[in-house]
């Protein structure tokens, strides 16, 4: 059965519903955290296909390089882009590590607090951030 994604107008929780066909159109959805029937339906990510070359291309841009020597936030953004941008491809490659150092991005920590809190996390290569000096 479809899963479909909503989001409750009263709490601004989001929430997923596995609804039938049948069963669309005809079931009162309520917010699965508020009880609410105030919901509505989200529309889910969508996908365009591209090829390796458009998508290099487009991490190749030297504005996203712009401010990653200084702001670790745009280092987070830069990272999470370029792994998305590698979709399947990064599977089974980035793994809780990445995410760990991202969020630790996102929420301000420099790269070298991240290396002195995660000193393992270079393994003999020297530093976790070659590459984004």
């Amino acid at each position: 059965m479809p899963l479909y994604p909503y989001i409750c107008q009263d709490c601004q929780k989001r929430f997923q519903v596995t609804l039938s066909y049948a069963e669309y159109d005809a079931v009162q959805v309520n917010c699965a955290h508020c009880q609410s029937g105030n919901v509505r339906r989200r529309i889910g990510r969508v996908r365009v296909a591209r090829s390796e070359d458009s998508r290099m291309e487009s991490l190749s841009d030297p504005a996203m390089l712009s401010g990653i020597d200084d702001d670790p936030r745009a280092m987070a953004k830069l990272m999470r882009k370029m792994s998305s941008e590698m979709g399947d491809q990064a599977e089974g490659t980035v793994g809780a590590e990445f995410d760990e150092v991202v969020d630790r991005l996102e929420s301000g920590q420099t790269p070298e607090q991240i290396e002195k809190d995660l000193p393992d996390l270079a393994g003999d290569s020297g530093s976790a951030f070659d590459g984004f000096d």
